[in-house]
């Protein structure tokens, strides 16, 4: 199957910082693909490297197999891009800007701009400058979309979209993607990866640690406890296996735990509970003990 990009050993750096240090992976055509990490993991810089917004100290990176400096004007008519962060003239009135950008592709964009406003509840008419961060958001997403991408490119998509709007934010993608959109998703949440994508490139550090399927991941099932107990028990009460990071403060017990969950609940059910926090850990954590070798 042909690659929608590859990338091969590339490095950034900015004087003596570290940018990025060794990212290569690649994605096929056709795939849901996400880019985990934690925030200043180099997840922003490979896809400014990736969008030809910065060059690389060293390494290649092509996208339908062009490369990305040579021929970055052709890329670009191909990609849609959604940054973490979004900024815009404010005086414009929304509509405006979306013709605007629309103007750049050999395309009448206009009833694409209209059906994905409605989807997202966005108000066309009203002024950049009174949106709200969440609705500026939604002007990005459909900037990004609205000339129908090959490669969709999102970086922390969600961030300031309420979880009905990342709902229908999602199911938009995944209509992309069954129209046969490329789509490459970087988050620092492992559950938006897990909803979205099958396969994922994992970056710490700057550098990739593994290439893994989403199901694999899920397999790992990590969970994060915190329970707060209401009569003094034994400091290694939890200390079970499949249990790490166990600590003790008071009548506190927080750990991390893998494994069958039935295990946890039969001790919880051995103690008398104030309060009790169940999650998924953040990524710092499944990298210090999932990816323990690597790190």
């Amino acid at each position: 199957m042909a690659k929608a990009i590859e990338t091969c050993h590339l490095k950034k750096y900015y004087g003596k910082a570290r940018g990025i240090e060794d990212v290569t992976f690649s994605v096929e055509e056709g795939e849901l693909f996400g880019f985990i990490g934690p925030n200043g993991a180099g997840k922003s810089t490979t896809i400014r490297l990736l969008l030809s917004l910065i060059y690389p100290t060293s390494g290649w990176a092509k996208i339908f197999g062009m490369d990305c400096i040579k021929e970055a004007p052709e890329i670009a008519k191909r990609v849609g891009y959604l940054p973490s962060e979004v900024f815009y003239y404010e005086g414009m009135k929304v509509k405006d800007l979306l013709n605007y950008s629309a103007s750049f592709y050999k395309k009448d964009c206009r009833k694409r701009i209209r059906e994905l406003a409605e989807m997202l509840d966005l108000d066309l008419d009203r002024k950049i400058e009174d949106l709200s961060f969440g609705n500026k958001k939604k002007v990005g997403i459909v900037q990004g979309l609205l000339h129908s991408p090959d490669l969709i490119i999102l970086d922390e998509p969600t961030a300031g979209l309420d979880p009905l709007m990342q709902q229908t934010f999602f199911n938009l993608i995944r209509e992309e993607n069954r129209r046969g959109a490329t789509v490459l998703m970087s988050s620092h949440v492992l559950s938006e990866v897990q909803r979205l994508c099958s396969q994922v490139a994992i970056i710490k550090d700057g550098t990739i640690i593994e290439v893994e399927k989403i199901s694999v991941l899920k397999e790992a099932s990590y969970k994060r406890f915190r329970i707060e107990v209401e009569d003094d028990i034994p400091a290694d009460y939890f200390a079970l296996p499949g249990v790490s990071d166990l600590k003790v403060e008071d009548r506190t017990h927080s750990f991390i735990y893998k494994g069958d969950i039935n295990l946890i609940v039969s001790k919880l059910a051995g103690v008398k509970l104030s309060n009790l926090w169940a999650g998924e850990p953040d990524l710092e954590e499944i990298f210090l003990h999932y990816y323990s070798k690597e790190a």
